[in-house]
């Protein structure tokens, strides 16, 4: 299976960066493909322009702004997600890249004004994140990482892709 691996942390030397490579390493054993977005290392810039938000729904020169990125996504069959909760959200470079990324024709598409899944390739989506508080804190404020990607990102498969989600709590 080709695997998009989405990781978003600063730090080489961090405990994160450990588990992705155990991931990876795990994943490359059992026969994966895996292609590791750094968003970090590759210095993505998660801030959608006033360019970008005006050319929003203009399919296809919307795609112009990353479209490498876009290419990895859509030849991917199966995404990890690697990061850190911070203030109970995704790190704000990982959400960038949804925003900058995910558009219309390629997470979703508008058919009679109404969204899509576009996302149909993606059989598997597997969350591995950290949270430097107990679970119960998490489970407080509904905790918007997990459903991050267990509802918005498998809703863009339309609601066909295996989910797991890994969390290290406190």
């Amino acid at each position: 299976m080709r695997i998009l691996y989405l990781y978003a942390h600063p730090l080489p030397e961090s405990f994160h960066a450990a588990v992705r490579d155990a991931a990876r390493e795990g994943l490359r054993e059992a026969g994966h493909e895996v292609d590791l977005c750094d968003l970090y290392a590759e210095g993505f810039d998660p801030v959608l322009s006033a360019e970008e938000r005006r050319g929003y729904h203009e399919l296809p020169s919307n795609r112009a702004p990353v479209e490498a990125y876009i290419r990895r996504v859509e030849r991917a069959e199966a995404l990890v997600l690697s990061y850190p909760t911070w203030s109970f959200g995704l790190p704000a470079i990982l959400k960038g890249f949804f925003d900058r990324v995910f558009i219309p024709g390629v997470s979703f598409r508008l058919e009679d004004g109404v969204a899509k899944p576009n996302l149909t390739q993606i059989r598997k989506i597997a969350g591995i994140s950290t949270y430097g508080r107990p679970r119960w804190n998490a489970v407080l404020v509904a905790d918007p990482p997990r459903m991050a990607v267990t509802r918005y990102l498998r809703a863009l498969t339309g609601w066909k892709a295996r989910v797991e989600y890994h969390a290290l709590y406190d």
